[in-house]
């Protein structure tokens, strides 16, 4: 990885972080303070500002806008929009606990169906890194865990949903060559469009209140606003951080997230905060830190294999399979998967 990249890639990290953290602090304020509940409607609004913004970026020339087969846009836009629909559903119908269960799971998932579908390969310390990860954030976040068969089977279809869409956005970008701007730029028109269709009903099952008969006094539009243009941020900093790292590399950010907010939460607003709380948020952060730490390592290793002469590769391949063509060949017979 050249030094540009990697600033490049801890540019993004550090974007995707403060916007998200300064959006849920936003957010909370909005919700919480100011009484707005209306989380499915709030995000077809930040998708849709998101677009506008984009759409003004592209005609002063900022980027230049490729096209993308229709049908792929249009799956990826309603999959993408309708995971952000089926999450908010779970968290309606779930207890906390339960839909920061769903959370954790989407990393497990997503490993599973990288492994299975595009045949990559985790090793067995990212696999580590990752369990204390889960662990450190489930002791932090989780606390009831009361089970209901709807909301299970919303969380089941929110996980697959998010998982495959994420997937897809990390995919589609290096298949089809095209930048997170403008792989956004297309799809977040139908993003938007399916959840400002389904938004207000959403949000008046969750509710019981309706999106069109809220009072929008003045510091409720601010707020909106201000959420709105943060969240230009998160969804432009969401699509280069899979673009340019992985689905599981977003994932592990996000949790770093919750336990930022975690603290931001008790330090600015004074949410309570146990002892548990902060054994999971150091154990994550432990978590975070070797995933960060053996990710490195990989992808140094990975860059110095292909760096090698053709000469040097040759040596290298042949030397080995020499060596263990027995012992490869029995691996074959008895069937030996280092997969998940």
């Amino acid at each position: 990885m050249t030094a540009g990249l990697q600033l490049g890639v801890i540019g993004s990290l550090a974007l995707s972080v403060a916007s998200s953290v300064a959006i849920v602090i936003c957010n909370k304020a909005l919700i919480s303070t100011l009484g707005f509940p209306f989380a499915t409607t709030l995000t077809s609004w930040h998708l849709m500002v998101t677009y506008c913004t984009l759409h003004v970026a592209q005609r002063l020339h900022f980027f230049e806008p490729k096209a993308i087969d229709g049908h792929t846009v249009i799956l990826f836009g309603f999959l993408n929009g309708t995971s952000i629909g089926l999450l908010n559903l779970s968290l309606g119908f779930n207890s906390i606990g339960f839909y920061q269960m769903t959370k954790l799971a989407i990393i497990p998932f997503t490993v599973l169906l990288e492994t299975i579908f595009l045949n990559k390969r985790f090793s067995e310390t990212i696999k580590l890194s990752l369990m204390v990860l889960l662990l450190g954030v489930g002791i932090a976040s989780v606390t009831d865990l009361k089970l209901n068969m709807l909301g299970s089977v919303l969380s089941g279809l929110a996980i697959a949903t998010t998982c495959v869409g994420q997937i897809l956005t990390n995919t589609i970008q290096k298949k089809l060559k095209v930048s997170s701007t403008q792989l956004l730029y297309q799809s977040a028109p139908y993003q938007a469009a399916i959840l400002f269709a389904t938004g207000p009903f959403v949000d008046k099952l969750l509710t019981n209140r309706s999106v069109f008969a809220h009072k929008y006094t003045t510091p409720v539009v601010g707020f909106i606003v201000l959420s709105c243009l943060i969240a230009v941020s998160v969804n432009f900093s969401t699509f280069l951080v899979i673009g340019t790292t992985s689905p599981v590399t977003y994932q592990v950010l996000g949790h770093l997230k919750t336990c930022l907010v975690l603290s931001f939460g008790y330090t600015l607003l004074h949410d309570p905060f146990t002892m548990r709380n902060i054994l999971g948020i150091l154990v994550a952060i432990f978590g975070m830190g070797l995933y960060s730490f053996f990710s490195v390592r990989e992808s140094k290793k990975k860059s110095t294999n292909d760096a090698l002469p053709v000469s040097q590769m040759q040596d290298k391949e042949t030397e080995p399979l020499l060596a263990t063509k027995d012992s490869s060949d029995t691996k074959k017979a008895n069937g030996v998967s280092h997969g998940c």
